[in-house]
């Protein structure tokens, strides 16, 4: 028996897990209707224009700090580079969107998550810790802030 995992049943699995965070609910760890894409068709860009809780950022914040991750992972998993990024830059410049700027925002995620899509798709063997790590925190990293922006959404919707 080998020991090693099959690429073909990772990128399933990946692929499964990423889906249900961003789109479709697969009963992996979200409930039905509340992926990323689900759960922002329903925020208009005045409720993504609130600061959440007092000195928190915006919703719109959180969605564009996504969009940035993705792009980061995405870069540093193809050129195996890991570069110090202003993590902090979206955070003090996103705040009121208009709601064409909602749309670009929600666009720019699709975008950057179609390229990791891309990524897996073209990865045929995952050779090192730095690969299969990269596209696990994509799914983590996500999650954590889909969380963050429901919560939110139950405190603007009160």
């Amino acid at each position: 028996m080998s020991s090693q995992i099959q690429a073909e049943h990772f990128t399933s699995a990946i692929y499964g897990m990423l889906d249900e965070t961003f789109d479709n609910v697969q009963g992996y760890f979200l409930d039905k209707g509340t992926s990323m894409f689900e759960t922002l068709a329903t925020i208009s860009a005045e409720e993504a224009s609130i600061p959440v809780g007092g000195q928190c950022a915006t919703l719109a914040a959180q969605v564009k700090h996504v969009a940035f991750y993705l792009q980061v992972i995405e870069e540093a998993l193809r050129t195996q580079e890991f570069k110090k990024q202003d993590w902090g830059q979206i955070w003090r410049e996103t705040s009121a969107v208009s709601p064409d700027e909602w749309e670009a925002i929600k666009s720019e995620l699709r975008e950057r998550y179609d390229r990791i899509k891309t990524f897996i798709d073209e990865t045929t063997e995952w050779s090192n810790d730095r690969l299969i790590g990269g596209v696990i925190a994509t799914v983590v990293h996500t999650a954590y802030h889909l969380g963050e922006i429901r919560q939110a959404l139950c405190t603007l919707k009160q």
